[in-house]
């Protein structure tokens, strides 16, 4: 639509020139007929870099703006984002027709969305969902019941164990000044590379822009939740109800144990291991074996969990 449109929907008063805008992205990842936003000082750098058409942002920031991307100024850019994203949220229905490989096995009440495709070796179990514009590559097994929302992305080799929801939206909202919550339509989508296996009742999100992507011989437990844009690195072990809040970054080979969850917008170390329960606030940087909350290093804190120990048969 054009940038008139939006800032009629989204009651901003308009500046500059009119263009047409074919999506919504991250300040880093949009090109120039994309709209982005900008709302925390953390990713202040990025700003000035950005490639998009158009920023939501406030006023005190357009110094930052680059000559080439026009400013939508509002004292609310989190919450106009938001409200626009139902906007470009694409259809959940496509009609287009699926191709199925010869090769593949499907059950016969498996549903396949338009304009999927299922690649040869693979068997999908009864009673999964597989929905629109999806890619399953070769030999991979989805067991039953198993809903993999719209436009994901699955490699070779892959396992997902019954009941598992791969896709859905990410739990963001955002809040007016009255405490109303407004949907963050998920844009983005799930990429799950080769030898992954998903255990039963697990949930992955889509990205909200971009994509949640599970790398290479990626095992994860059941009942795990990854939240929306995370990157679980190669061979990384995710024990069950282990959670990822938002945009966590896991290293190569990061193990993390039963109940061990993080914060959003972090990264952990390549080969980093997190004891059961421990939680994760801040990045961590350097490898090692750490538990408890708040997170200190595993030796430490059973150390402290002796003294404590002794204190109380005093």
């Amino acid at each position: 639509m054009k940038l008139t449109e939006i800032a009629k929907i989204l009651e901003i008063e308009f500046r500059g020139e009119d263009k047409e805008i074919n999506g919504m992205n991250t300040l880093m990842d949009a090109k120039s007929d994309e709209i982005s936003f900008f709302d925390n000082k953390k990713y202040l750098k990025e700003l000035p870099n950005t490639k998009a058409g158009a920023v939501i942002l406030k006023e005190e920031f357009k110094e930052y703006l680059p000559e080439n991307t026009i400013g939508l100024f509002t004292d609310e850019p989190y919450l106009k984002m938001a409200m626009l994203t139902k906007y470009f949220a694409k259809p959940l229905i496509q009609d287009e027709p699926s191709d199925i490989s010869f090769y593949a096995k499907l059950a016969d009440n498996v549903v396949v969305g338009g304009n999927s495709k299922i690649g040869e070796g693979t068997l999908i179990m009864a009673g999964a969902v597989i929905g629109a514009n999806v890619k399953i590559g070769k030999n991979c097994v989805i067991y039953p019941n198993v809903v993999i929302y719209n436009d994901t992305i699955i490699a070779d080799n892959v396992r997902i164990h019954a009941g598992s929801v791969i896709g859905s939206d990410g739990f963001g909202y955002a809040h007016t000044k009255l405490g109303e919550h407004i949907k963050i339509y998920h844009l983005g989508y799930v990429e799950i590379e080769d030898d992954v296996e998903i255990g039963a009742n697990t949930t992955i999100d889509r990205g909200a822009f971009g994509k949640t992507i599970i790398k290479k011989g990626a095992k994860i437990d059941n009942l795990v939740q990854i939240g929306h844009n995370c990157e679980v690195g190669e061979y990384s072990i995710l024990v069950s109800q282990s959670g990822l809040a938002g945009s966590t970054k896991l290293g190569r080979n990061v193990v993390m144990g039963g109940q061990a969850a993080t914060a959003g917008h972090l990264s952990v170390a390549p080969f980093t291991q997190i004891a059961a329960r421990g939680g994760i606030t801040k990045s961590i940087k350097e490898s090692g074996i750490y538990g408890g909350f708040p997170l200190m290093p595993q030796k430490t804190w059973l150390k402290l969990q002796a003294k404590i120990s002794g204190l109380l048969k005093k």
